[in-house]
């Protein structure tokens, strides 16, 4: 059993059922305790008919709701459904490790959407993604931490940074100061240039600071696993996408005396030779480029956005306009460059975006930060309340503990039985940390001891638990949710046993149905034809001269066919074979006492040559083998229903079947 088969089953149910629905909105009923029918004495919610019938099926206001007949018709629907779903349930198919495993996979797919996280993952995608929509030039001055740093060379490094930040904003260049002070080894070529970027190519907190700020502000310092910055925003423009260009590449031969002269020299005669009318692009890169990358490409560089490239190439590449628009030389630390402008585009859609975004999030620091924000939420809806002395002297016990040792450690200072926390009125204690620790098959590696980050772990798997379980008792979406695909597990285990499957493999069966209901299985009068229709009415003649006063025979087709497919593919569309012809576009139009024929039907001329006759008559077995196939099946479904309702009495609650109605119609 296959997710995407039971997906594809449990689609294909509720469009079914949604068919002729025309609900608006999932909407609750009035009466939650009051249920719409029981099954062999088994209650059924109305909410599970309303959630059914109203999913995916929003209509426009105005439009008319759901009518009588389609209710009655859809309510039919819901109790053979659960008729099967009860069968299930009673044959303990919902206790089997298939079950269980297939379920618990659904599980972790269908809660996410409704988690804490999710929402803040949301917001941290949308953020990103409006900043997309701007770049940003700054420069900065970065300012290290020496190796080993305690506390007092942290402060000396801040007053440093603040130090420079008065200058910057007394009237100081931050570019020159760059030069002078800043800790970023390419400072001493860019003066603390970054050029232009976007959203998610720098760290989080500089991004944070950078797109604060406007043009000509200067940013207090800014901490991040490198050191201190101070961030001077140049300039915020709208973002331009993405461009391609094709280019030629003159490199500098760093040997030479005179290396940068040659290149420059050789980079004019270049784009001198580009300005002639003749000049052929793709021909001068070949001859010229030493990008031996691209130089048999025609030069074509993929796709890129601002911040992909070094600077300066990338401010020539988005300053060409016109598509074929060719740049002057520009130097970069490569060597020289003529650019050529292939393409542009504007930035994506957040939607064909999103998931490149949401990777991106989640490799950065930001997946901390989330992870961070969702404990506290957890922390303050779940009464979250922390032992801090118990804590503490675990920390001290565990610090630097593998954790092979944490179990001994625990029991020889005898702190198994010590409270670290609680969660909704529940005690948790140093042990439930060992058990938790023993059941993991990961190993974390940290210069801090062991216990903080198992600490950590273990109190965010305690709280996931605790708002998962919150969601399965008082989220009705996701009780509803949650409810339809485990009823579909069951649904489509019952059927793949008694409907499909059977109704597949049991050769034995399917015959003796076939012969039980010849009479669906007949042929009416068929003619052994071959049609020919002309689709290049200039090969018609050619067509006539091959076919016309010939006997229908295989080798007729054979010579015909192989005469024109290797000429003209095209010229014609054929169908051969015996053909029941009452009933067909082109025969029913044919006399079927004439060899050859020519018949304008839907537009076009067909030729026709037609043999020997069949009379109607009973189909042989192996004819019709798959439709006696879907039939079978679809007579093992009424048959299995027609069982379930004599085994499980359906009482309908009148007043609770009336609230449904209405409910769906509100």
């Amino acid at each position: 059993m296959t997710n995407r088969t039971i997906s594809a089953f449990i689609i294909t149910f509720l469009v079914a059922f949604g068919s002729t629905a025309s609900a608006m909105a999932f909407v609750q009923s009035p009466n939650q305790g009051d249920p719409l029918l029981t099954l062999g004495g088994k209650p059924v919610a109305k909410d599970e008919l309303i959630y059914l019938l109203s999913k995916g099926n929003k209509s426009e206001p105005g439009t008319p709701g759901m009518s009588r007949d389609e209710y009655e018709e859809n309510l039919d629907l819901f109790i053979n459904y659960k008729l099967k779903v009860r069968e299930a349930e009673a044959r303990g198919l919902d206790q089997t490790e298939e079950f269980t495993r297939e379920f618990d996979s659904f599980r972790e797919n269908l809660k996410a959407p409704f988690l804490i996280r999710n929402s803040l993952e949301e917001g941290e995608l949308r953020k990103a993604y409006s900043r997309m929509q701007e770049i940003i030039r700054a420069s900065h001055i970065l300012l290290q931490f020496p190796p080993n740093a305690k506390k007092e060379d942290s402060l000396i490094v801040l007053r440093m940074a603040l130090k420079i930040e008065d200058e910057i904003k007394n009237g100081g260049s931050i570019n020159e100061l760059a030069v002078k002070y800043s800790d970023d080894p390419s400072a001493q070529v860019n003066e603390g240039d970054l050029g232009y970027f976007t959203a998610l190519q720098m760290v989080q907190p500089f991004e944070d600071a950078a797109f604060s700020l406007q043009p000509g502000q200067v940013s207090d310092p800014v901490l991040t696993n490198f050191g201190y910055h101070i961030i001077n925003v140049k300039d915020r423009q709208p973002n331009p996408g993405q461009v391609r260009v094709s280019h030629i590449l003159v490199r500098i031969d760093e040997n030479a005396e005179n290396g940068e002269d040659l290149a420059k020299r050789k980079v004019a005669d270049i784009y001198t030779e580009i300005q002639k009318e003749n000049t052929i692009w793709e021909d001068i890169v070949k001859n010229y480029s030493e990008d031996p990358s691209s130089s048999q490409k025609g030069g074509i560089l993929p796709w890129f956005s601002v911040g992909s490239m070094i600077p300066e190439f990338e401010m020539a590449a988005f300053s060409l306009t016109e598509l074929g628009e060719v740049s002057p030389p520009i130097r970069t630390k490569y060597g020289y460059h003529i650019l050529r402008l292939e393409d542009k585009k504007p930035v994506e859609s957040f939607e064909s975006m999103e998931e490149s975004i949401r990777s991106r999030i989640l490799r950065d620091s930001r997946s901390t930060m989330i992870q961070s924000q969702v404990m506290a939420i957890q922390k303050s809806r779940y009464n979250f309340d922390e032992n801090e002395q118990n804590v503490a002297k675990l920390r001290t016990e565990l610090s630097s503990t593998s954790k092979n040792d944490v179990a001994q450690v625990v029991a020889a200072k005898d702190l198994a039985s010590d409270q670290i926390f609680s969660l909704q009125g529940k005690s948790y204690v140093a042990q439930d940390l060992v058990d938790y620790i023993n059941e993991q098959e990961i190993r974390i590696q940290t210069n801090d001891g062991v216990f903080d980050a198992w600490y950590e772990r273990f109190a965010a798997s305690v709280l996931n638990e605790a708002e998962e379980a919150d969601l399965e008792a008082n989220n009705k979406e996701y009780q509803m949710l949650l409810k339809e695909y485990r009823d579909g597990i069951l649904l489509f285990s019952l059927m793949n046993e008694d409907v499909w499957q059977k109704g597949l493999m049991d050769s034995v069966a399917q015959k003796a149905y076939f012969q039980n209901n010849i009479e669906n299985y007949q042929w009416e009068e068929r003619v052994n034809a071959y049609i020919v229709k002309v689709l290049d009415m200039t090969q018609l003649d050619a067509a006539r001269q091959l076919l016309q006063g010939k006997s229908l025979s295989n080798e007729l087709i054979s010579t015909f066919e192989s005469s024109y497919e290797s000429i003209n593919p095209l010229a014609y569309q054929t169908e051969a074979g015996t053909i029941e012809y009452a009933e067909h576009p082109v025969l029913s139009k044919a006399d079927m006492d004439s060899n050859y024929q020519e018949i304008e039907a839907n537009g076009h001329l067909h030729i026709v040559i037609l043999g020997e006759k069949t009379s109607a008559g009973p189909k042989e077995f192996e004819e019709t083998r798959g439709l006696v196939i879907r039939d079978y099946q679809e007579y093992l479904d009424k048959s299995l229903v027609e069982s379930l309702r004599k085994k499980y009495p359906i009482k309908i609650n009148p007043k609770a079947k009336e609230e449904t109605f209405i409910a769906l119609n509100q």
